[in-house]
């Protein structure tokens, strides 16, 4: 009898005991485990009560499984239900993305949990990939990117993530996707991180791409921590730049970018308006660290976050310390 059967059939303690003894290679399998993640509560702007989501659940009250195999992964994100889903090992995946839809929460495992080969897409053309969270997993090798969040997806979060040797982006957010919390995560071994806003010529992003970037290390990953268009506010605080060969920050097509807090170490140009064809945005810094980098530039005015969640920011100082400490995979 397959799994999926199985499932059907089990419940109480049979079910435990079916979740303890399910073979590897299963693929997946139902277990009542709740990783401790999946408790966790979303901030910045995932957590913002708006287009009829409040806050960002994922999967919460959808059936708990622990998935093995990228068919099983493909499976269980691209299902309509609610689910809390395990990545329990590497997963190879193939020159592919696999696209995950509305609810789901998808979690790692320890400091072991991977998925490398392809990435995972966060809605598509016809079905949304609203009120998603990503936790805890490691991505590499990716034929993609890593992780793209895209085709007009509201309320994500991605923390406590290793993002590493994608193809492209490692963690992209475009066409008109917003209420963005990407934190805790540690992006290196990579030149574009964290593209947000599609294009020059895509201004349906205007008015859109709220997002909010704290306590990740950008790792001596060279561009894109974010580069932003067209999106206002967006929140930079508190995460820890290290040797970025080309920027730090670069907020163009008249985006609005708050940056605050953060620790720039060994950055000749830590934050730009404006880059390369694309022009100026809007940047307002306060409370920044520059250290062995160069001057920041600054336009404007820009929305606060204030206006949307309430937040504080420790002092740039000690952001090193712990956004090392922190960020990544096997600390939650």
């Amino acid at each position: 009898m397959s799994p999926l059967n199985r499932r059907s059939l089990l419940a109480g303690s049979a079910l435990a005991a079916f979740a303890a003894t399910a073979p590897r290679d299963a693929g997946a399998y139902p277990t009542p485990y709740q990783h401790p993640s999946a408790l966790a509560v979303a901030d910045g702007f995932a957590s913002v009560n708006a287009l009829g989501q409040n806050g960002t659940t994922g999967g919460a009250g959808g059936q708990a499984v622990t998935v093995t195999t990228a068919d099983a992964l493909a499976d269980y994100v691209g299902r309509k239900e609610p689910y809390v889903i395990t990545v329990s090992g590497r997963i190879q995946v193939g020159d592919d993305m696999l696209t995950v839809v509305a609810n789901k929460t998808i979690l790692g495992v320890g400091s072991g949990s991977e998925i490398t080969g392809g990435g995972l897409q966060l809605g598509s053309t016809t079905r949304p990939g609203n009120n998603v969270i990503i936790r805890n997993l490691r991505f590499t090798d990716a034929s993609d990117d890593s992780i793209s969040v895209t085709n007009k997806a509201h309320h994500v979060w991605i923390d406590h993530c290793d993002l590493s040797r994608g193809y492209d982006g490692l963690l992209d957010v475009k066409r008109e996707s917003d209420y963005v919390t990407i934190s805790w995560n540690h992006f290196h071994d990579h030149s574009k991180a964290a593209l947000l806003g599609h294009s020059d010529t895509y201004t349906a992003d205007r008015g859109k791409l709220r997002v909010t970037y704290h306590h990740n290390f950008f790792d001596r990953t060279d561009q894109r921590h974010p580069r932003v268009r067209f999106g206002e506010p967006v929140h930079v605080y508190n995460n820890y730049y290290r040797g970025n060969s080309l920027y730090g920050v670069a907020s163009t097509e008249d985006a609005g970018v708050v940056v605050e807090g953060n620790y720039f170490e060994n950055v000749a140009k830590p934050i730009l308006s404006g880059y390369d064809k694309s022009g100026p945005g809007r940047v307002v810094e306060r409370n920044n660290v520059y250290v062995n980098s160069g001057a920041p530039q600054t336009l404007g005015t820009v929305v606060e976050p204030r206006t949307y969640y309430a937040y504080s920011v420790d002092p740039a100082s000690s952001v090193p310390s712990s956004v090392t400490a922190g960020a990544g995979v096997g600390r939650v």
